[in-house]
């Protein structure tokens, strides 16, 4: 092999090595069209399925939501059907934990059912998306895999997290990534609650602390 063939192999390569890192899986489900409740805009939940004006200003007032069936909760009492409210979550939603999601969360997910109910919760601990596709796509296929997985979160690990992992996290963007490596080791809840703090309000720490796990 003459030195032009072997630059070629060998930028071919790194070409493969890059486009294998690019592509690794984030640890929340990579979106198909779903937002993130707690963080879209008012002017994009305003297009969504039976959003009113005054509904949306009491959304985004009551943010961040801890869970979707806090949402759920919210919207109901906001004079919408179950209906109704089960008609906005194809657009918008509150990702669940695959490894604490409850049974009534699970079955908010649209078209999750009993079944994946009881999939979801059979295969935990969920550690990576790849584990999800295989398990979940032996009863579903891989299309309809991936359109439940925009609806979950597999926590991510504050010690070892990738930035693409950590940038899966809707709302947090460089800065969070810096943030995160910055102060590792995390040990506890209240390190992260004091370093995280200093950066954004309670409120968002308590947000992106659902997001999270110190392993």
């Amino acid at each position: 092999m003459n030195a032009r063939q072997l630059t070629v192999v060998l930028a071919a390569a790194l070409i493969l090595v890059v486009a294998t890192v690019s592509s690794a899986p984030a640890q929340v489900g990579k979106s198909l069209g779903v937002v993130d409740a707690n963080t879209a805009t008012e002017q994009a939940l305003l297009a969504m399925p039976n959003m009113t004006p005054a509904i949306v200003k009491a959304l985004v007032s009551a943010r961040p939501f801890g869970s979707i069936t806090e949402l759920n909760a919210f919207l109901l009492g906001q004079k919408l059907t179950q209906e109704q409210v089960n008609a906005f979550y194809p657009k918008a939603f509150i990702h669940i934990n695959l490894n604490t999601a409850t049974r009534e969360e699970i079955l908010l997910v649209p078209g999750a059912g009993n079944r994946m109910a009881r999939e979801f919760a059979e295969y935990r601990p969920w550690k990576a998306w790849a584990q999800f596709d295989k398990e979940i796509g032996k009863y579903v296929g891989a299309e309809e895999t991936a359109r439940l997985a925009q609806y979950g979160f597999i926590p991510v690990n504050l010690n070892t997290a990738s930035d693409a992992d950590i940038l899966s996290i809707p709302g947090a963007g460089p800065r969070m990534v810096r943030e995160f490596k910055e102060y590792r080791p995390w040990k506890t809840m209240a390190q992260f609650e004091k370093e995280i703090g200093k950066y954004v309000d309670a409120k968002e720490v308590k947000r992106l602390w659902r997001y999270v796990v110190i392993e």
